[in-house]
């Protein structure tokens, strides 16, 4: 595979360990990866870059900072697959999910994922959005 074959996705994630493993399985999946650590960092690679995928975190700048830069890519690119991965459940036990229409309208992402979930699951799911 040459370089220009290569899929690009954008990681944004102020959690530098969560974002070091992303990137790394990303990697081994075959991916350019650029990252990411804000939500402004975000924002200024969405007006750079069009990616293949986007992986957004929940929570930085703002508690609703990845639902902002999906809002965002979605807006610029509506064709990108967006994941939001978040631990926001794990850590204030409130639920988000893409499961009725409304939540669709508003969450303009096409995954939601926690955090901490197994890269043969994220691998899964990252195949089914880009339909290899």
């Amino acid at each position: 595979m040459t370089t220009s074959d290569k899929k690009t996705v954008i990681i944004v994630d102020d959690d530098i360990d969560s974002l070091s493993q992303l990137t790394l399985h990303m990697k081994n999946m075959g991916f350019d990866v650029i990252t990411g650590e804000s939500q402004k960092e975000g924002e200024d690679l969405i007006n750079k870059i069009k990616p293949d995928l986007a992986i957004f975190d929940l929570m930085m700048d703002n508690k609703d900072s990845g639902f902002i830069l999906s809002y965002k890519i979605k807006k610029k690119y509506p064709e990108v697959p967006v994941i939001i991965a978040t631990a926001v459940t794990a850590e204030t036990g409130m639920m988000f999910g893409l499961n009725t229409e409304e939540e669709k309208k508003w969450i303009k992402a096409d995954l939601y994922l926690e955090k901490g979930l197994r890269f043969d699951q994220l691998q899964v799911q990252v195949n089914k959005l880009l339909k290899q």
